[in-house]
């Protein structure tokens, strides 16, 4: 019988729901590059390339850090957390007219995000006990 200890402590359920919600956003945004790439014409190759590979790097960039919230790893805590700033920024920028579907597209699921990860068993997850004795030589 093994008993050495899980590398990977278990996710706190709001850390599950943000990495989850986070995956959806990378999977979505991801998505959207591969059409926008489908849909490019000859006349804006150049736009149109360079917008759905952003896209798709994105998105790719989401599902890395998703995995890593999942995994219990810090180094997925930044970047998930300026995504939704920037989610909730965009969808501020939508807010009137036609484009009103795309705030609560972009928004809700920006604030649940937000929510989850500052969530204290989300932060006590993600910030491990400090030990004061490995600062010593």
């Amino acid at each position: 019988m093994d008993t050495s200890p899980d590398p990977t402590p278990a996710a706190p359920l709001p850390l599950l729901l943000a990495a989850g919600l986070a995956a959806l956003e990378g999977l979505g945004t991801a998505v959207y590059g591969i059409a926008e790439a489908l849909h490019t014409t000859s006349s804006r190759v150049v736009m149109g390339t360079t917008t759905s590979l952003f896209f798709v790097v994105y998105g790719a960039g989401m599902l890395v850090c998703a995995w890593g919230l999942r995994r219990v790893r810090t180094w997925a805590r930044g970047p998930v957390m300026l995504v939704q700033l920037i989610s909730l920024g965009l969808a501020w920028s939508f807010h009137t007219g036609s484009t009103l579907p795309l705030t609560f597209l972009l928004g809700v699921p920006a604030v649940l995000v937000l929510v989850a990860m500052l969530h204290p068993a989300t932060i006590a997850a993600l910030n491990p006990p400090y030990d004061e004795s490995e600062g010593e030589s």
